[in-house]
């Protein structure tokens, strides 16, 4: 199952990952990215002078809609994409055990998600790269990447732990880490903490922190939805 879902990520992740290589090298691959582009639309509305019951028709000119001249400006400039793993391989903050346990998961498909956004005010985006298992998914690292001046990337951001995730929102850094109990199955944790950074001053500064404790008795039973009651008068 992929890491998280929507701005808090969903619910994955699992317990006692141990040490990344186990999960890098096995299971299907889980590649994202998300570009950016702009759509323009134009309408145009025409006139009538309607129905006549009775005479000659009329010999004035109906008004037509006349499409403007003018050209937009220009379209969103394409994000140019980025090779991830490159970005993590030769990160000096990554750790060379994490290095070595990333493995593809088939052929030449690694486990990492790649999204593009504004999160440190630049003018070019952004790259937020989660690292995950092969075998389910589960996030084991997080890293944002800042395009510099000469063109090359610099890690402003990074935290490596099991189950966590982070995405883009609004210019703000959301990072999702699931929390696991003694007994907990990688499918249903215990709940989620989900903190909010805003580059402030030239670094991430925690903004906001939000904990979500799940329902435990969610996925013990077996039954379908209840039937559809309609109301009587």
């Amino acid at each position: 199952m992929r890491g998280l879902t929507g701005s808090t990520g969903g619910r994955t992740t699992g317990p006692g990952l141990g040490r990344l290589g186990a999960g890098l090298t096995a299971g299907s691959s889980a590649v994202a990215g998300l570009a950016a582009f702009g759509l323009l639309c134009s309408g145009c509305s025409a006139g009538g002078t309607g129905t006549r019951d009775e005479g000659p028709a009329s010999t004035q000119q109906v008004a037509r809609a006349t499409p403007s001249s003018t050209v937009p400006a220009g379209t969103a400039t394409p994000t140019p994409r980025v090779n991830a793993v490159k970005l993590v391989m030769g990160d000096p903050k990554v750790s060379r055990q994490f290095k070595d346990d990333l493995k593809p998961c088939t052929g030449d498909e690694y486990p990492v998600d790649t999204s593009y956004g504004t999160l440190t005010g630049g003018s070019a985006a952004d790259v937020v790269v989660n690292v995950m298992t092969c075998g389910d998914s589960v996030g084991v690292g997080t890293y944002v990447y800042q395009r510099r001046a000469d063109g090359s990337y610099g890690n402003v951001f990074a935290t490596e732990v099991p189950a966590v995730y982070g995405t883009i929102d609004r210019g703000d850094l959301v990072v999702t880490t699931q929390v696991y109990g003694s007994k907990d199955s990688v499918t249903y944790p215990s709940g989620e903490d989900v903190v909010t950074y805003r580059w402030t001053a030239g670094r991430f500064a925690e903004t906001d922190r939000v904990h979500n404790d799940f329902n435990r008795a969610v996925g013990s039973g077996e039954g379908g939805l209840p039937a559809p009651q309609t109301a009587q008068n």
